[in-house]
């Protein structure tokens, strides 16, 4: 592997030369995140507006070649594990595989592969004898798990340190149209959420941005906490909510009229989140 520096801004997935695989510094995770691209095509079912990915386009992840996916994971892995990237590539204090994270170019769950590719991650994670702190994360708009083979997955990560992040933006049908390009129903998303809670540990990962110099208003705050207070009254459990900026460029058309907010900011709204007895976990 050629020597590279890891950077939280750049979560480029050619940077290890793989198809499928590849090493970023995660600042929700805190380490180094073996990433899985799936959707190598940059095709997503959602079009959310701070998106990194250039060329996106609607659609699903194409066939997956298990084959190679395998290699290269397992090749990552022992790199990571037992070669000198960690050293010659990632800052001291962060030189720790903190998690295998299916992301990438767009919605994981729309693979048909999807737990076949879960079923080879765990195999890897004790083959390789992954340290125990070591989990399995999807990070996920959510939309796709009332699927037969998608809950099979996230219930076999369930089993092996997995955890599901779930894209919550915005809580309104207007809001998420307007920042995920998503026309579901807030019905939907509740009843999905309920799925993810139920069969694996599930966090929000939530995406707080300016746009045109203007932070979310009262109303899309007030539309968060009431539909958190919601699943509170349906029993609908999470771990906590992931609140972050945005780190990156997006690589879409309103990117200009985007930009991050601090964390004095975001704190301010963790603030109210918490008063509802939520945890919230701040990056910027």
């Amino acid at each position: 592997m050629n020597t590279i520096k890891l950077k939280v801004s750049d979560h480029s997935r050619e940077i290890a030369g793989f198809r499928y695989v590849y090493p970023v510094l995660s600042r929700r995770a805190g380490g180094v995140s073996v990433g899985i691209n799936l959707n190598v095509n940059n095709a997503c079912n959602w079009r959310c507006i701070y998106c990194q990915v250039p060329d996106l386009k609607l659609g699903s992840a194409p066939q997956i070649d298990l084959v190679l996916l395998e290699y290269e994971l397992r090749e990552l892995l022992l790199e990571l594990l037992h070669g000198d990237f960690m050293q010659n590539s990632v800052p001291e204090d962060e030189r720790r595989i903190n998690d295998i994270a299916l992301s990438g170019n767009g919605e994981p769950t729309s693979a048909k592969e999807f737990l076949q590719v879960i079923q080879l991650a765990v195999k890897l994670q004790v083959e390789l004898s992954l340290p125990p702190h070591v989990k399995l994360i999807l990070i996920t708009n959510g939309s796709l798990l009332h699927r037969q083979h998608v809950q099979q997955g996230i219930k076999l990560m369930a089993q092996h340190r997995g955890e599901v992040w779930f894209k919550l933006d915005r809580a309104s049908v207007l809001g998420m149209n307007q920042v995920n390009n998503s026309k579901q129903s807030l019905e939907k998303v509740s009843k999905n959420l309920e799925i993810s809670t139920v069969s694996c540990p599930t966090w929000l990962q939530t995406c707080w941005f300016e746009n045109d110099n203007l932070p979310p208003g009262n109303q899309e705050e007030d539309d968060y906490l009431d539909f958190l207070s919601k699943l509170i009254k349906k029993n609908i459990r999470l771990q906590g909510v992931h609140l972050y900026s945005i780190a990156r460029p997006s690589m879409q058309a309103e990117a200009s009229h985007l930009g991050a907010m601090s964390r004095t900011q975001l704190e301010i709204f963790a603030d109210r989140i918490r008063l509802l007895g939520i945890t919230v976990r701040v990056s910027v």
